[in-house]
């Protein structure tokens, strides 16, 4: 009994231990398991072990040194929080300002106002902030407050800091402090100032094209009032942040397209003719005088009104600004091609009826002298003022030039043969009308005023009365060449015609005009006497023979003598009937231009012959009318010749056309070339 009891002690005794055995290997191995992980721990311990130190270091610093950091950090303290404010403060702008200037334009620009003051305080208190957090570090590193890897990571963020600071600055640091944003912003508002004007910009108005010399003056194409304070303001802020001059491209850009647009109705490619495109000023002269009512409308309504309009919107800008903007708009919309066009047609070949022209042109330049000098006169228009001032000087040189010449031209002309049908010759006809125009109230102040000029440059004295006394020197010229010419025909009764013709063209066309009181009622009343004079020879030796040809002698009519006086008429008949066709076929011809003496001189040939025609045949007519053969002998009734007589010497269509018409330069060159058979034209 008592061994069953040892036994089962000694059993209880294993178990136990067996327990507690196990307990220790699980508590054994629940320790390796933790020694296993404090190994890293301890890893991680020590290597935060610096931070821990560096982080206490300033609590075993000295407390003097610890209590004069505190005034330091607060110094810092206070800009760099003033710095960080502004900077959520700009980052509070972004939506207002990425969204449309259009819907809220004022309250955009006060925005965008805002910004601009917002970065100007952060460039002007950045560099403070970083200054204050220098001295922190520089604080700390004397006293040894902090640890020296942290001083060195601080030192190197403010070493970024300052060199931003100072070598990032201008634009480039604006953009950084806001990230673009005002950039942005600018942007908004040129594409603004575009659309407003792109949107306000109308051509102008106008008539057609061929009343325009007409058309009364024409309220000038502003823009409203509300969008040049709005383009004012815009303008304000974007040359505050140095964006002006594009603003000025867009604006001289739109503008001009705007001019040039208004300009297309009046169909300006003629502009574009070069000297080689046409033979002779007559084939532009109608441009001419487009040219002079085009470059009025131009001056006085379009680039008047861009004038006013650049005042007005750069107004606040400044007056070189403006006014180079205004040139910049003049020569891009077709200022210096109109200028070009003038001088084109002084490149032209020289020849009398381009001196016209010039002055057309010269008449128009100087009617809008005040209105040049006024709206080209700046600093800013010297090419549009170059050009004006060399295009006046090939005017001036040129119409010079050419009635310098003119006496020359006239009396060179004494060597070509005179005109075979006894009419007045080109040259003749060209220049009295010429000279009338030239003595007219067109032309005589302009030309007067252009020989004025044209002196004084060559410091020679201008006589108030040297014009009228120079035409009068081509007029007692041509008086000259028709002297030779007379001499110069083979056939006297051509040369009593030509002088008629001619004298009379000079009574008549210079009689009651300027020329003419200057020359005296005695030259004129000369030529005169000169007509009458050729008028009578002429019909005497010639239309005024032929009645004798119908002679009444032997022509008793009496018992049995019919057959010989019948003969007698036959053969008088015929011989009248021959004179007269050879004379017709001499005259048929000729002309008279002027219709008055042709229609006298013709009415004093019918006179001549006609009533001793007539009385002939009522008295012998009827012994040959019943004749067989009778119409080789009565080969033209009353009537008919009357009607042949009454037709004589009509000019041929075109044949010798007014001073106005236009005549091929061929035809001009053969009859009358008054351009110098020398080098001296060009």
């Amino acid at each position: 009994m008592a061994e069953s009891v040892g036994v089962d002690r000694r059993i209880q005794s294993l178990i136990a231990a067996r327990k507690s055995l196990k307990s220790s290997l699980e508590k054994s191995k629940a320790i390796g398991l933790a020694l296993g992980k404090t190994g890293p721990r301890f890893d991680e311990i020590e290597q935060r072990l610096p931070l821990l130190e560096a982080a206490v270091r300033p609590i075993r610093a000295d407390r003097e040194a610890l209590v004069a950091v505190g005034g330091h950090i607060n110094r810092a303290v206070g800009p760099a929080a003033a710095v960080l404010k502004v900077f959520d403060a700009v980052h509070g702008l972004e939506k207002s300002l990425l969204s449309d200037p259009k819907n809220d334009l004022s309250g955009y620009l006060a925005v965008l106002k805002r910004l601009e003051e917002a970065l100007k305080f952060l460039g002007e208190n950045c560099g403070l902030a970083i200054q204050w957090l220098e001295d922190i570090v520089e604080y700390l590193e004397d006293h040894n407050v902090a640890d020296e890897k942290y001083l060195s990571n601080l030192k190197k963020s403010l070493r970024g800091l300052r060199e931003f600071q100072d070598n990032g600055g201008g634009k480039k640091e604006k953009a950084l402090l806001d990230g673009g944003l005002r950039g942005a912003a600018l942007d908004k508002l040129e594409n603004e100032f575009r659309r407003l004007l792109k949107d306000n910009s109308v051509p102008l108005p106008m008539a057609s094209p061929s009343s325009l010399g007409e058309q009364a003056c024409i309220a000038p194409s502003q823009l409203p009032v509300t969008v040049i304070h709005k383009l004012q303001a815009i303008l304000g802020r974007l040359r505050a942040n140095n964006r002006l001059d594009k603003c000025i491209s867009i604006y001289v850009e739109l503008r001009s397209l705007n001019v040039r647009a208004s300009l297309q109705a009046l169909d300006l490619d003629y502009l574009d003719i070069s000297v080689s495109e046409f033979n002779d000023v007559q084939s532009i002269e109608g441009y001419i005088a487009q040219w002079g009512n085009h470059l009025e409308f131009a001056v006085k309504h379009l680039f008047e009104a861009e004038f006013k309009l650049c005042n007005d919107v750069f107004e606040r800008v400044g007056l070189n600004v403006w006014m180079d903007c205004f040139s910049k708009i003049a020569a891009q919309a077709g200022m210096l091609a109109f200028l070009q066009f003038g001088k084109t047609v002084t490149d032209s070949k020289k020849d009398p009826i381009k001196l016209l022209k010039l002055l057309d042109i010269f008449t128009s330049l100087n009617k809008l002298r005040a209105d040049f000098n006024r709206l080209f006169g700046g600093a800013a228009c010297i090419e549009i003022q170059n050009f004006t001032r060399d295009l006046i000087k090939k005017l001036i040189d040129g119409a010079a030039e050419i009635f310098w010449e003119l006496l020359v031209q006239v009396e060179i002309q004494k060597q070509t043969p005179p005109p075979s049908d006894g009419g007045v010759p080109r040259l003749v006809s060209f220049v009295t009308d010429y000279c009338n125009k030239l003595i007219g109230d067109k032309y005589k102040s302009t030309l007067t005023q252009v020989l004025l000029i044209h002196k004084s440059w060559r410091s020679e004295r201008f006589q108030d009365n040297q014009l009228m006394v120079e035409v009068l020197r081509i007029i007692k010229a041509i008086e000259q060449n028709l002297d030779v010419w007379m001499k110069a025909y083979p056939d006297q009764t051509l040369a009593h015609f030509f002088g008629m013709n001619n004298h009379w063209h000079l009574y008549k066309n210079l009689k009651g005009t300027r020329i003419g009181d200057q020359l005296g009622d005695s030259w004129l009343k000369e030529h005169d006497q000169y007509k009458e004079y050729y008028a009578t020879v002429f019909l005497r030796d010639s239309w005024g023979k032929l009645p004798s040809h119908l002679s009444r002698e032997g022509l008793i009519l009496f018992s049995g003598g019919h057959a010989t006086a019948r003969d007698l008429v036959k053969k008088r008949l015929k011989s009248f009937n021959d004179a007269f066709d050879e004379m017709y076929k001499k005259q048929s011809t000729w002309v008279l231009p002027e219709k008055d003496l042709r229609d006298r001189v013709c009415q004093q040939i019918v006179q001549a012959i006609v009533p001793v025609y007539r009385s002939y045949m009522q008295n012998y007519g009827p012994l040959v009318e019943k004749d067989a053969s009778s119409s080789k002998y009565v080969r033209y009734t009353v009537v008919a010749l009357e009607k042949i007589l009454s037709s004589l010497y009509i000019p041929k269509p075109m044949r010798y056309g007014s001073f106005k018409g236009t005549l091929p330069s061929e035809k001009l060159k053969n009859e009358v070339d008054l351009r110098r058979t020398t080098s001296a034209v060009v």
